[in-house]
C-alpha cells in the first residue's frame, strides 16, 4: 500500500515523499538531507524526484539526491528547472517508477510562470500543487498575472471535492486568520480554525486537506461568491467587475496584512 509522508524542511516547507515500503518518491525536495535521513531510517530506495517549479525551496536537494540514488527528476517543461529526465506539460501522464502510481500534470502558472501540478485519480485521489493552492490561501504572483492565477485555482477547485491537496508549506493558520477577514461570518471557517489549531497544538501538520474544504473556506477560490465580492470592495473602496478583479483585490490585500 503506498503511503505519503510529510518531511518537513527549513522553517515551513513540507516535502512530499511517497512509498510503498521498498521504493520511495520525493516531490519537491529543496532539501537533500531530511529526505535522505528519512529514507535512510525507512530502509527507502530513492526511485524518483517530482518537482512543480523551479524556486530553490523546492529543487535545491535535487542534485545532492540525485548524486546519491541516480534517480529520475520528472518536472515542469517550462519553468526553467535544470536537469530533468523528462520535462512534463498539461495532459502528459506519468507512472511514477517503482511505485505504479499514475499522475496526470496540470498546467497551473501564476506562482511561477510554467508551475506545473500532479494529479492522482485513484481510490485516494491526490494533487501534489506546490506552491499555488495552499490550505485556505494561494501563493504569491512572482511571475503570472491575476488572470493566470485565478485560471490556474479554478482548474484545481474543479476537481473531485474528495481529492487531497498535498501543498507546498505550513501556513494554514495564517491564511485562516486572513480569510477570516474576508469572511467573518463564515462557520466553515470557524470550525477549520478550531480543527487546524488542535493539530498544530499536537504538533501535527495540517495537511492534507480536501478541495472540498478550499471551496468552502479558501477566499481565494471563491471570488465569484457575493459575501467575497463585497468584502473585496469595501477593501478597494470601488465597484469590481468580474472575479479576476476580486481576485487580484484579495491577493494584494494578502500581500500587505
Amino acid at each position: 500500500m503506498l503511503r505519503i509522508h510529510a518531511v518537513p524542511a527549513f522553517q515551513d516547507n513540507y516535502i512530499w515523499v511517497l512509498e510503498d515500503g521498498t521504493h520511495a518518491a520525493a516531490v519537491d525536495p529543496g532539501d537533500a538531507a531530511p529526505v535522505q535521513r528519512f529514507l535512510d531510517e525507512r530502509g527507502l530506495a530513492l526511485a524518483a524526484i517530482l518537482a512543480t517549479h523551479h524556486h530553490a525551496d523546492h529543487i535545491g536537494g535535487v542534485p545532492a539526491l540525485v548524486a546519491r540514488w541516480r534517480s529520475p527528476v520528472f518536472g515542469p517543461a517550462h519553468d526553467g528547472v535544470e536537469g530533468l529526465t523528462r520535462a512534463l506539460a498539461e495532459g502528459d501522464r506519468l507512472e511514477v517508477p517503482a511505485l505504479e502510481y499514475e499522475l496526470r500534470v496540470l498546467d497551473i502558472p501564476g506562482h511561477t510562470a510554467g508551475h506545473i501540478a500532479f494529479v492522482h485519480q485513484g481510490s485516494e485521489p491526490a494533487l501534489f500543487c506546490g506552491d499555488t493552492l495552499f490550505a485556505c490561501g494561494c501563493g504569491r504572483l512572482f511571475e503570472g498575472t491575476p488572470a493566470q492565477m485565478s485560471a490556474s485555482l479554478a482548474k484545481l477547485a474543479a476537481l473531485p471535492g474528495a481529492t487531497r491537496v498535498y501543498c507546498g508549506h505550513e501556513y494554514t493558520l495564517a491564511n485562516i486568520r486572513f480569510a477570516e477577514a474576508v469572511e467573518p461570518a463564515n462557520l466553515e471557517l470557524a470550525a477549520r480554525r478550531a480543527r487546524e489549531s488542535a493539530k498544530r497544538g499536537r504538533g501535527e501538520p495540517t495537511l492534507p486537506s480536501t478541495i472540498a474544504e478550499e471551496r468552502a473556506t479558501n477566499p481565494f477560490l471563491r471570488c465569484s461568491d457575493p459575501r467575497v465580492v463585497a468584502a473585496a470592495e469595501r477593501h478597494a473602496g470601488r465597484k469590481l467587475e468580474d472575479p479576476v478583479a476580486v481576485f487580484a483585490e484579495i491577493r494584494e490585500w494578502k500581500n500587505r496584512s
